[in-house]
């Protein structure tokens, strides 16, 4: 091709993802221009070839790659004279510009223009040497290259199954690799003897004893094997008791702050004789009678007439019986950690009880976890960052709370929350000011105080109908008449407050990720939260389920 401005000649050419052909006779409108429609495969070796059968038309010209004729897309089509010159012939550049930018093997030029099934035939003019030499003699490129060819041109199926079934097998990997791994323990086809070490020295055996229950508690069944298998079946046998006597007492103890045998911990002869024992035998054996139902257990104690009794007492009974060992008047304990947040959920409305799932990871204070640092690389110490989880997540239940032991959730070891480092069967129970604090600032309970102020604005007209049914909702029974007095005052000089104050308001309003009812005045949105946030953290608030 000649210079600039003339360019009489001819070319084929890559540029921008697609193959060219130009034959000129005078740049740049006396010419025959096209290209081919779809882009040609990039970053591979392809077979590309132009032919051209001297008609003077674009339709003349033809583009082929890796020998498949090509759709072809026309730019000129106005060619009116020669394209000859006496310019020598450039390889990979245009009159010494334009470089391209890629490798070029087995140039060749045709004096004539070459049939469809010929140029098929020079894409496979390679493959036919290779198979030419013995399978035997064949190099490792012959293999290759053999190989390659026939995926490409003759099995272009076989090639795209293979490629989905690499994709398969990634995907199939990478879930394999998500799921979480459990170390199961196998019997030993010939168990080791085991001896009663004497004073407790290992290189003292004395007498040698097998698998067993103490003797206290009778024998095994008959035909039971003596293994885990067996143990694990007399623990649910209807003719042990112990299992499902420490369950209910478990349960009761969560009800009543206090079980029925106080040592949840331990009912050996260490352990306090229970308060009342024939009905922990007598809530044991409905226990197992029903099948070991969980759910119903719990029906049964909280419809109970004992549970349903007032929390109110005299000063004469707390002094005889504190911690209500007789039952004489209804539970009057805080809850768990978990419970009074999942509380506060329920009562906004918030809370998404879903069942099952991955742990999620709720409102922490920033930068919680950037003191730990871990070599995961076994060389340089990376430090760790909390990813906190949105959307329906931050509202799951406190139980799928991901938990780092390093760096317990800080709201919930407030509110006395073992930090899982030892088995813990009996919570201690703490009053500070820090657990205050806390539901009057945390993220979680802001946020459900103004879902709650919305349901309060929503579902009732008066404000003292809205006091009426946050306590309805809170507490389970009406608010008596300073508490009605007291928060009406305070719904008054909040809702002054914040319309003195609106940036205040619109502050309070954009705490937490759930969506603010926009129908409501700001301010008086977030007076009700404040209202809310208070009948939240009254003390009975949490001192009954």
């Amino acid at each position: 091709m000649e210079s600039e401005p003339l360019s009489r000649g001819f070319d084929l050419l890559y540029a921008e993802g697609k193959l060219l052909v130009h034959l000129i006779h005078q740049g740049p409108h006396d010419a025959l221009r096209v290209r081919t429609r779809e882009p040609v495969p990039q970053d591979a070796w392809i077979h590309a070839f132009a032919t051209y059968d001297g008609s003077g038309k674009a339709a003349g010209v033809r583009l082929y790659v890796d020998g498949q004729s090509q759709a072809l897309e026309i730019l000129e089509d106005n060619l009116t004279g020669t394209i000859t010159n006496t310019v020598p012939l450039h390889i990979g550049s245009r009159f010494n510009t334009d470089f391209l930018k890629g490798t070029l093997d087995d140039m060749r030029l045709y004096a004539r223009a070459l049939g469809v099934d010929e140029v098929s035939d020079l894409v496979a003019e390679p493959v036919r040497l290779i198979v030419a030499v013995p399978a035997g003699e064949r190099s490792e490129e012959q293999k290759a290259a053999l190989t390659n060819y026939v995926h490409q041109y003759r099995a272009a199926g076989l090639l795209t199954a293979e490629k989905e079934l690499a994709g398969r097998r990634k995907t199939e990997e990478e879930f394999e690799k998500a799921l979480p791994s459990t170390m199961v323990m196998q019997e030993l086809d010939k168990p080791r003897d085991t001896f009663v070490l004497q004073r407790g020295q290992y290189d003292k055996p004395g007498e040698k004893v097998g698998p067993g229950i103490p003797e206290v508690f009778g024998t095994m069944p008959e035909g039971w094997p003596t293994n885990r298998l067996g143990l694990a079946r007399w623990l649910v046998a209807p003719t042990n008791p112990l299992t499902a006597r420490v369950m209910v007492n478990r349960f009761w103890q969560m009800y009543f702050g206090t079980g029925i045998v106080k040592t949840a911990e331990d009912f050996g002869t260490q352990g306090e004789w229970p308060t009342h024992p024939e009905l922990l035998d007598w809530l044991a054996i409905q226990f197992v009678r029903s099948g070991w139902d969980v759910k119903a257990m719990q029906r049964l104690i909280v419809t109970s007439a004992t549970y349903r009794q007032s929390s109110k007492t005299t000063a004469a009974r707390a002094g005889k019986d504190p911690e209500n060992r007789l039952l004489a008047h209804g539970p009057r304990q805080r809850l768990q950690a978990e419970f009074i947040r999942d509380q506060a959920l329920a009562i906004s409305g918030l809370l998404n009880d879903s069942i099952g799932g991955a742990s999620v990871s709720p409102y922490q204070p920033a930068g919680l976890w950037e003191e730990l640092a871990s070599r995961e690389d076994g060389k340089n110490w990376t430090a760790q960052t909390y990813t906190q989880s949105h959307g329906s997540d931050l509202y799951r239940r406190t139980m799928y709370t991901f938990w780092k032991r390093t760096s317990p959730p800080p709201t919930l070891s407030t509110f006395d929350a073992p930090d899982r480092e030892t088995c813990t069967v009996r919570r201690l129970r703490t009053n500070t000011p820090l657990q205050a604090l806390i539901l009057m600032n945390d993220p979680t309970y802001v946020e459900a105080s103004r879902k709650l102020a919305e349901r309060l604005l929503t579902g009732a007209r008066t404000n003292k109908r809205r006091v009426e049914l946050a306590f309805q909702l809170a507490l389970a029974r009406p608010p008596a008449k300073r508490e009605l007095a007291l928060l009406l005052r305070i719904a008054q000089e909040q809702i002054a407050v914040y319309q003195g104050d609106r940036d205040a308001a619109a502050r309070l309003l954009d705490v937490g990720e759930a969506s603010r009812n926009q129908t409501f005045d700001a301010a008086e949105l977030a007076a009700w939260t404040i209202v809310a946030n208070v009948i939240l953290n009254l003390d009975e608030t949490i001192s009954k389920a």
